[in-house]
């Protein structure tokens, strides 16, 4: 198809794992990846692992280093840390020198009675600064294409995150450092304020008038988040100059 980069993923979330530690996956991930080492660099590809909510960022970086930065590296997510407690900054500080491609989604993230609760919304409408995740991305990964990828919609997602059960079972390997700047977000951070359909639709049958609705709610965050970008973070197609 003529992409230099091919996107995977450990696994969907956390819980979707297979049973056994997060260290024994890493390392079958990582006997995968070498597996194929010499028909990716035959074909000028790189593999670029998304972060998704399932691995920590020290725990993405130490998978990449183990399996060789000369064909594999990042697909870096800004939206799906928080759902491991962690802060997007420290996700692109920790991975930004091995990011291949970089897609910005934002979130709410505040404190709830019964934990922290994030929820996806329109970029430049929660609470993560992108003007600072971009200036370190400029620095680490200067040559990346950024895309915007607004997902909306779905309900606040409510982490267990004063839970020690929780944090023992699926984070033993959790750093405190790292949660107490999750934490210092969460406490800047409130609810949505703004109106949005919200429901979860996979696998659903929706009904058409329902439909119309959340199709003309999609349609106008990601207008909203194109926008925001292009104003506010100054992205987009730059003329060619000669």
């Amino acid at each position: 198809m003529g992409s230099p980069v091919v996107r995977t993923l450990l696994a969907g979330d956390r819980y979707a794992m297979p049973p056994g530690d997060t260290e024994q996956h890493i390392a079958t991930m990582v006997r995968l990846l070498k597996s194929v080492r010499k028909e990716a660099i035959d074909h000028r590809v790189k593999i670029a692992i998304e972060v998704h909510k399932d691995l920590l960022a020290w725990q993405f970086r130490t998978l990449v280093e183990e399996a060789g930065t000369d064909f594999v590296g990042i697909y870096l997510d800004t939206g799906n840390p928080v759902f491991v407690m962690e802060h997007p900054l420290s996700t692109m500080e920790t991975l930004g020198q091995y990011a291949l491609t970089l897609h910005l989604r934002d979130s709410v993230v505040y404190e709830h009675p019964r934990g922290i609760a994030v929820q996806w919304v329109p970029l430049g409408e929660g609470t993560v600064n992108f003007q600072e995740i971009l200036a370190h991305a400029r620095e680490l990964c200067p040559q990346v294409s950024v895309y915007s990828k607004p997902i909306t919609g779905r309900p606040p997602h409510i982490l267990p995150a004063y839970d020690h059960q929780h944090w023992r079972k699926w984070f033993p390997r959790a750093r405190s450092a790292d949660f107490a700047r999750f934490l210092a977000l969460a406490k800047q951070g409130a609810p949505y304020a703004n109106p949005m359909v919200v429901e979860d639709l996979q696998g659903r049958q929706i009904p058409p008038q329902f439909l119309e609705a959340i199709q003309h709610q999609q349609r106008e965050h990601v207008e909203r988040s194109f926008r925001y970008a292009r104003e506010v973070l100054g992205l987009g197609l730059k003329p060619v100059t000669a």
